[in-house]
């Protein structure tokens, strides 16, 4: 029997979901869902100075909002301490980990020495088998007896085989600090062995922490999972992205008007690819993704991608998601009469869902006032005479046909062009030179309201 494929998504609790961060956690959600495994969700806050109760709850938040289901209950490192302290005493007990009594200014000197000598700082191992009667006064840390030589080798799903010289990057490291607490690794490599993780997809960061850990899964007997790093997100300028490149938080994109279906198909593709599509959806998604074939250099973030892509979301999906992500903005589309129309109406020309509550706002509600850049560009006596005119012939039409085929004639004996009437009419009806066909408008608005409108407009401008 195989074991079930697990993957999982572990941030620290200190900030805001990075974009960069979703990306890996869509990555390994994908990876699970397309094997039929599991999505974990894990907290990694042991370093209770910095965490946030809010930066958690902002993570789950985000998840929500993107529809990322992780299975089971989110874990929490903090709750899970004397888990540590045991796997410390085991290795302790078996000789794999010893206290170092190293005081401050042992560490402090020996340092100044390979600085001096241009050495790589590093422990010296001299508590490595120290038998002797502790020294006074220190609090020691725990150390791994870790290989003094030799290569660790791995695999790795997107890089290939990556291989670290000992000496260059190992010395015996800390697992427990002086006050007890475990370090970030020797937590990770617990974690992810009692919760049967099998495939860990990360930010290529994390790739200097990996021989570490292998040193940990060694020492504690504990089968080694599949590793997949990912190369970073870089702006168009091609530096690391950063807040100047546009928003980093998650939850930014949902205030800007950005649908997270538009998100996450934008995230997946910034290092991921299958033949030379661009749309994906979800479900889509879980049945096509496999990190074996995320792309080995950085990929380059680029917000005009993004917004086609969100254009597209907004053209293409149900009445229901797009006014379920505007209420969650505090809008509701349903409220109006015929709302699917005035939805149609707008989603043409609509690049964030912003553009459709602006627009919804600025056919529904008669105008309080008007563009003035609008005004003085498109308003002079003679077209307001012949506004004045469609005005007086306007009949009770219905269809965004009927308008059209009206207006045209109305046009024709006037010897008029429609460029000459459109703009002053959508300034009357919406405030604006800008809006969707004119003659849509006329139809959601009806008779009634567009000749109330036309003549309010009139009354405060032809004078």
């Amino acid at each position: 029997m195989h074991e079930k494929l697990t993957t999982r998504f572990a941030p620290s609790p200190t900030g805001y979901l990075h974009i960069g961060g979703l990306r890996t956690a869509l990555y390994n959600y994908l990876y699970a869902r397309n094997k039929g495994g599991n999505f974990l969700l894990r907290i990694e806050d042991t370093d209770l100075k910095r965490n946030s109760k809010e930066a958690a709850w902002a993570i789950v938040e985000a998840f929500k909002w993107c529809g990322l289901e992780f299975d089971g209950e989110i874990s929490y490192q903090s709750q899970r301490f004397d888990l540590y302290k045991e796997y410390i005493q085991k290795l302790l007990d078996s000789g794999k980990a010893y206290y170092c009594y190293m005081s401050k200014e042992e560490l402090e000197h020996l340092r100044a020495k390979q600085e001096e000598a241009k050495e790589r700082p590093r422990y010296d191992g001299r508590y490595r088998d120290f038998k002797g009667t502790p020294p006074q006064g220190i609090e020691p840390v725990v150390r791994i007896k870790a290989p003094q030589s030799g290569e660790i080798v791995f695999e790795d799903g997107v890089k290939g085989e990556i291989k670290f010289k000992v000496e260059d990057i190992m010395d015996d490291f800390i697992i427990a600090r002086s006050d007890g607490t475990p370090t970030y690794n020797f937590c990770v490599v617990i974690d992810d062995a009692l919760m049967g993780v099998s495939d860990v997809i990360r930010g290529d960061d994390h790739l200097s922490n990996t021989p570490k850990q292998i040193v940990l899964y060694e020492a504690l007997g504990f089968k080694i999972p599949k590793f997949f790093h990912v190369a970073m997100i870089h702006g168009e300028d091609g530096k690391k992205l950063s807040k100047r490149h546009g928003a980093t938080d998650v939850m930014e994109y949902k205030e800007m008007g950005i649908l997270p279906q538009a998100l996450l198909n934008f995230l997946v593709r910034l290092g991921w690819s299958h033949k030379d599509e661009e749309i994906f959806s979800l479900e889509e998604l879980k049945k096509l993704f496999n990190p074996y074939h995320i792309n080995k250099s950085a990929s380059c973030y680029n917000a005009k991608k993004l917004e086609w892509l969100n254009a597209h979301y907004i053209k293409t999906l149900s009445f229901e998601e797009i006014n379920r992500q505007l209420k969650e903005l505090g809008f509701d589309l349903a409220v109006y009469e015929r709302a699917g129309f005035l939805l149609d109406l707008l989603r043409e020309r609509a690049k964030t869902l912003h553009d459709i509550i602006k627009g919804a706002k600025s056919i529904v509600n008669a105008p309080q006032n008007y563009d003035e850049n609008a005004v003085q560009k498109f308003i002079n006596e003679e077209n307001l005479h012949l506004l004045r005119a469609f005005s007086n012939a306007l009949e009770n039409q219905k269809t965004s046909k009927e308008f059209e085929e009206f207006t045209n004639d109305f046009l024709e004996k006037k010897q008029a062009k429609l460029k000459d009437l459109a703009q002053p009419l959508r300034i009357a009806l919406t405030g604006s030179a800008v809006s969707p066909s004119i003659f849509e408008v006329l139809e959601f608005l009806g008779f009634d309201e567009c000749k109330k409108r036309i003549e309010n407009f009139l009354k405060i401008r032809g004078k």
